[in-house]
């Protein structure tokens, strides 16, 4: 429970476990005041009501999965104590029916359906019990069959509430998320653009003196061929920069859609990284099916294709292969790239695409921010399966160019 962090939040959660401990409390004190003798039963209620408030009080300080597992236990033991030792306090039955609402608190699905089976199994055997003490439990046993639905009913209402509560939580969190990104996006895009536009200039400059020199015949041909080098490496340059200026605006030529063949883009990449690959004695094995065609622009497909695989590539160990698979599935056109390197953490997975995030030594992380846009913009996904010494999994969706 982060909320907890909030000192506001915080402040509410201790008056109001002070309120219900003061209640348990008192709870105890009527039973003390009517009590006959020690028996078992109320020995347990009084180590609830000792154990249960110590660690609703320290839970703040351990947010923990097996410390809300052990609170939610001792609340099930606590009021099927009381539904049990005081029959007569009938109000004690619709608690235990409410038990996994305790769940709902700690916001956790796995500990809700955990509460939710347990509960209905103590419910039917509680029931059964109660359906032997008709002297007892007679405001149930008058309508056994009933109470029973009315039970089952309000376990699956539970269900449906904590479900679409947490489905709404959920995608209120995405679009939270969605909005934070784009947000970062345009800070990027308007701190790449000028810096690429403070760039450029220069360089023009600087490559406008190269060429005349280059051309010049007071230079011997040794000094030229490092004029021409010296020009290539200014060109890659200005690509760089306009990768810059592409986040800021869009090239609109870039934006035309085309018909792509999926298997000619990714063999070409295929043969274009193989060098690459084999430096390091990887390999890449590619397996598409047929008819695999996309809408989008063929350039910028290749972008992407060429980075997802060249960053497969350099997760991958020394000897490793990365398989490239494409499918026609339903409507869209699936590719998956798996690589058998290090793997990521979930919150490295969760982090990507994320202005200048990257797990390389020298990477910017502007390269896979570009990859999600182009894909993005195309109406399609990628997607990363991905564990911590298991490899990683991309999966790229694109709408299929026939719309079958």
């Amino acid at each position: 429970m982060k909320e907890l962090h909030s000192p506001v939040n915080r402040k509410t959660y201790y008056i109001s476990m002070f309120l219900m401990i003061a209640l348990m409390v008192a709870g105890l004190g009527v039973s003390t005041a009517e009590l006959q003798g020690i028996t078992t039963g109320y020995v347990i209620h009084l180590l609830c009501v000792v154990t249960i408030p110590v660690c609703l009080l320290i839970y703040p300080r351990y947010e923990t999965f097996a410390f809300r597992l052990s609170i939610i236990l001792l609340g099930f033991v606590y009021f099927y104590t009381l539904a049990l030792i005081y029959p007569q306090t009938w109000t004690t039955y619709i608690m235990i029916c409410l038990l996994p609402a305790l769940a709902i608190l700690f916001y956790d699905f796995k500990l809700f359906y955990i509460s939710l089976s347990l509960n209905v199994i103590l419910l039917v055997v509680v029931t059964s019990y109660i359906h032997k003490q008709e002297n007892v439990y007679k405001y149930i046993h008058t309508d056994l069959a009933g109470n029973l639905i009315n039970i089952m009913a309000s376990q699956l209402l539970l269900f449906l509430i904590f479900y679409l509560t947490f489905d709404r939580i959920r995608k209120q969190e995405l679009y939270l998320e969605q909005v934070q990104q784009s947000e970062r996006l345009k800070m990027v895009a308007h701190l790449t653009a000028a810096v690429a536009h403070e760039i450029r200039n220069p360089v023009t400059v600087v490559r406008g003196f190269l060429q005349l020199y280059r051309e010049n015949p007071a230079f011997d041909a040794s000094d030229r061929s490092k004029f021409a080098l010296m020009i290539d490496e200014l060109n890659t340059v200005e690509q760089v920069t306009s990768q810059f200026l592409s986040i800021a605006k869009p090239n609109r030529e870039m934006l035309v859609d085309e018909k792509v063949d999926v298997q000619e883009v990714l063999e070409g990449v295929a043969s274009l990284l193989s060098s690459y690959a084999m430096l390091s004695n990887k390999h890449i094995e590619i397996e598409i099916g047929e008819g695999c065609a996309i809408l989008m622009n063929a350039v910028e497909f290749k972008q992407v294709i060429i980075n997802l695989i060249k960053n497969a590539l350099e997760a991958s160990d020394k000897g490793a292969m990365v398989h490239v698979t494409a499918r026609h599935v339903k409507q869209k056109v699936e590719i998956k790239i798996v690589d058998q390197g290090c793997g990521m953490t979930e919150e490295e997975v969760k982090a990507l695409g994320t202005p200048f995030y990257s797990l390389k030594t020298n990477g910017t992380g502007l390269g896979l921010m570009i990859c999600f846009n182009i894909v993005e913009k195309v109406g399609g996904t990628i997607k990363y399966q991905s564990e911590k010494g298991e490899g990683t999994t991309v999966i790229l969706t694109f709408p299929a160019a026939d719309g079958s």
